[in-house]
């Protein structure tokens, strides 16, 4: 039976807007039962995720090879919709292995980038699905690069909100232009938080993370809690906080040995959604046979 498992995804880390993510050890898996007159895919989602062809992942996967033979599928997920953990870059990337194995495609790695990217819009999404741990990416509307590096002993306290926060909302509030000096100081920061990564000086890099004038400015009014969560954080001793992706999801990244002392801390603030304490998924997505 052909598997695809896919990790969620954070991206958006901090000042990294648009090019720095994490795999994070949610998954969303796709098991291929076989072929039948229809595409069927069984899930516990709701009536308002697709079952047929309608599905995003079959969308993506028909885009790539429209007349691939109809499969029955079932799909688990314990990536929250519309919440800023890739729910959809997930979806995306499983409908692409999905093509690439029922068609036997041979897509490379950066191949599935490209193809995710012209999907998506935004390698930092995508990247982490594909290539494991902590990615940096960019996309210049041509070709899309990802660079990839392990990121050890570390995890995601990870806060998910009750309501949900559409992207499109989170787009809206942000400016199309901002001051020079915020640019250079946000992308500076960002720069530090990447080599910081690369040389094992984690605490240098995720302080970088709550360094960020692309977007966390704009879009705290809409996220209440991540000031409060941050705030609390910082009694805790960990690297840092910041708004994944478009929100409203709020993760603070500590070390293994903190993880579960400031878990504790933290969930108990009063707030409206769940909790989670999560490790970085060091691989990307798993295709097993």
């Amino acid at each position: 039976m052909l598997t695809i498992k896919v990790p969620a995804t954070s991206a958006n880390l901090g000042p990294g807007f648009d090019s720095i993510g994490l795999a994070l050890e949610l998954y969303l898996t796709l098991k291929v039962e076989g072929p039948q007159d229809h595409w069927q895919i069984e899930h516990t989602l709701g009536a308002d995720v697709p079952a047929d062809e309608h599905n995003l992942i079959l969308k993506t996967a028909l885009a790539l090879i429209p007349d691939l033979t109809p499969q029955r599928i079932k799909m688990t997920s314990d990536i929250p919709l519309a919440r800023g953990l890739g729910s959809s870059s997930s979806a995306i990337i499983a409908g692409i292995e999905l093509a690439n194995q029922l068609g036997n495609l041979g897509l490379t790695d950066y191949d599935k980038l490209q193809i995710a990217v012209r999907l998506e819009g935004h390698p930092d999404n995508v990247a982490p699905a594909i290539y494991g741990g902590f990615v940096v990416a960019t996309y210049d509307d041509v070709a899309a690069d990802a660079i990839s590096a392990p990121v050890e002993h570390v995890h995601a306290l990870t806060y998910i909100h009750n309501e949900e926060l559409l992207t499109s909302a989170s787009r809206a509030v942000l400016p199309k232009q901002i001051p020079l000096a915020e640019a250079v100081k946000t992308s500076s920061a960002s720069n530090v938080l990447v080599a910081a990564v690369l040389r094992g000086q984690l605490d240098v890099a995720f302080r970088m993370m709550e360094r960020d004038h692309f977007h966390e400015t704009y879009r705290r009014d809409l996220v209440p809690h991540l000031a409060k969560i941050r705030a609390a954080a910082h009694e805790c001793d960990v690297y840092g906080t910041y708004l994944s992706g478009a929100g409203p999801t709020v993760v603070t990244l500590v070390s293994e040995a903190k993880a579960t002392t400031a878990f504790q801390q933290l969930i108990g603030l009063d707030l409206p959604g769940k909790w989670l304490n999560l490790g970085v998924a060091r691989q990307g997505m798993i295709v097993t046979n």
